[in-house]
């Protein structure tokens, strides 16, 4: 059984506008053209950036299994990042998120000896700690704390802190900044299914909709606003026990 931890790729390109060529590869999905054009930079922004555009390749795989090889390389541009500069705030969103891809089809055992969960939510928890707003890593551990609940139940959410009221209230301090993110919406919504499509399948509905009513501005958000349709029209139409399978496969 897969542990899908919290895997939030990063879509707001406010940070890195100073590099129009390649915020504009990134934009239109052409994420190996925007990996290249920042490697030519040997800044913590850029090789932060090299990190996402790989993580959001990764993420876009149409079969929604993240081939290892391209998550390692992001995870390797996120940690040369945090060498250069140790507080980089993107870097370590990068690396949170490819750690949880790492760990995504490791089984329940497998991914708490590996501590990957763990690491991912303490750098997004640092995130926070120095950027107490941040839209996405609020949205990152709105899915974490969703994640921890299905895998390890009541108790074992307990013993890590995680709540279905925790992951809500990251969810509104994400949305309370940044409302027309597609992927925000699109994510929380996805492990919110996953845990219980039938349970939650009044606030599944909503949070969809408000994914499927924003506009996008790149390609990434273009395919998470697909796949929000996807699992919209699978609540509507098919069993809850199938929608649920289906959430918990995608990403």
């Amino acid at each position: 059984m897969r542990w899908i931890v919290a895997a939030f790729i990063l879509v707001s390109p406010s940070a890195f506008a100073e590099d129009d060529a390649r915020l504009i590869a990134f934009t239109e999905g052409r994420y190996a053209e925007a990996v290249d054009l920042a490697a030519l930079d040997a800044s913590a922004d850029a090789q932060a950036f090299a990190a996402r555009s790989l993580l959001a390749e990764a993420m876009s795989n149409e079969q929604f299994s993240p081939p290892l090889a391209t998550i390692e390389r992001a995870e390797n541009y996120a940690r040369a990042a945090l060498a250069t500069e140790p507080t980089h705030v993107e870097g370590r969103l990068q690396l949170a998120i490819a750690l949880s891809l790492r760990a995504r089809p490791l089984s329940l055992k497998e991914a708490r000896r590996s501590n990957l969960a763990t690491e991912s939510r303490q750098l997004v928890e640092s995130v926070l700690e120095d950027d107490p707003a941040n839209p996405y890593a609020h949205g990152f551990m709105a899915v974490w704390n969703l994640e921890v609940r299905r895998r390890g139940g009541v108790i074992g959410a307990s013993m890590l802190g995680a709540s279905i009221k925790t992951a809500r209230r990251h969810y509104q301090a994400a949305i309370s900044s940044r409302p027309q993110d597609a992927a925000i919406h699109w994510q929380y919504a996805r492990a919110l299914a996953a845990l219980d499509a039938d349970k939650y399948r009044q606030e599944i509905d909503m949070v969809l909709q408000a994914a499927l009513d924003c506009g996008t501005e790149s390609q990434l958000e273009t395919a998470m606003q697909a796949r929000a349709a996807i699992l919209y029209q699978a609540v509507k139409t098919q069993s809850s026990d199938s929608a649920q399978d289906l959430a918990t496969r995608m990403l």
